[in-house]
């Protein structure tokens, strides 16, 4: 007796083969355009950190990040968001915290080394040092907005080495010794607080 066997897929048993062949040429084709499709796409850099000061606010993250490291590069761009005016002209020259470390040991506010920005018409760069409760601050270059430019800054025994696209500066250190340090980060001010949403993307590099 000839053994007959029940059809687990009645669905497609009841389909005419024509009708199968041409599903099967769609599935088939539609397979290989998203495969032309996605293996021509570039892998998004997710590398990038926006840091936002907000309307009304000095800060832009609370977060706390340690190292004992003397080297770091960081690619940074800023956007039109840079672009403000102050509420007392005065203030306009003011330079407001990019990025840096703490130093010697200390609080940030007797120790520390950082980049620093402000808009006068155009973007300036800025090194940004405080010393025993004191600051001072010096003007490196000009940069343009939405364009990425490398940060790179050593903490040697005796001084601070920093430069912005090779544009470099040697800034006197008051320590020799290196302890843990912390990072610090966007800060608008000065006595104002930013006057809208200011946008800064930061990603950390290695050279």
């Amino acid at each position: 007796m000839k053994k007959i066997y029940k059809d687990i897929n009645p669905i497609k048993s009841q389909m005419k083969p024509a009708y199968a062949t041409i599903i099967a040429l769609l599935y088939l084709l539609a397979s290989l355009f998203l495969l032309g499709v996605f293996s021509s796409c570039k892998k998004i850099n997710d590398d990038w950190t926006t840091f936002i000061i907000k309307e009304g606010k000095h800060r832009s993250t609370r977060a706390l990040n340690y190292s004992r490291d003397t080297i770091f590069n960081w690619s940074i761009k800023f956007d039109s968001s840079a672009i403000y005016k102050t509420s007392d002209t005065a203030n306009q020259l003011d330079v407001n915290k990019l990025i840096g470390w703490s130093d010697c040991g200390e609080d940030h506010m007797e120790s520390s080394i950082r980049f620093g920005w402000r808009w006068v018409d155009s973007l300036e760069i800025h090194w940004f040092k405080h010393e025993n409760g004191h600051f001072s601050f010096g003007k490196m270059t000009n940069i343009n907005l939405c364009e990425e430019y490398e940060y790179y800054l050593k903490i040697h025994d005796w001084d601070y080495e920093l430069s912005v696209n090779g544009v470099q500066t040697f800034i006197p250190r008051n320590c020799i010794v290196h302890k843990r340090r912390y990072q610090l980060y966007p800060y608008f001010g000065g006595n104002e607080t930013a006057p809208h949403d200011i946008k800064i993307k930061i990603k950390h590099t290695n050279y």
